[in-house]
């Protein structure tokens, strides 16, 4: 039997750095549970675009520490996490408990 593919819709101007392989892990908060295999994001400004990915590791941990596992705290301080995380939810604070979804590039085939 085949496994269902999971899905996870991306806002638009994160969705072209999945494409590309820049991006590679999401950070999901009081969402749908994702596990590790296949993952189709699609663009929620145009549902008709998708891409499928591989997701190799999921990981529950507060917010405040994920830039850090992520390999992005100089980029990501909290201040900086916090304000982004908050465009997607605006209630979620630095120990708010969030999955970090971390996926393989798309393939090129």
């Amino acid at each position: 039997m085949a496994q269902k593919i999971q899905s996870l819709a991306v806002v638009d101007r994160l969705f072209p750095l999945i494409v590309t392989g820049e991006k590679t892990s999401t950070i999901r908060w009081r969402e749908r549970r994702i596990a590790p295999g296949r993952l189709r994001f699609f663009n929620q400004a145009d549902p008709s675009k998708s891409v499928e990915v591989e997701v190799v590791r999921c990981t529950d941990l507060p917010l405040g520490e994920a830039a850090r596992f992520v390999g992005r705290a100089q980029e990501w301080p909290d201040a900086i996490m916090l304000e982004g995380m908050r465009e997607h939810y605006p209630e979620i604070q630095l120990s708010s408990i969030v999955q970090v979804v971390e996926f393989a590039p798309p393939s090129s085939s």
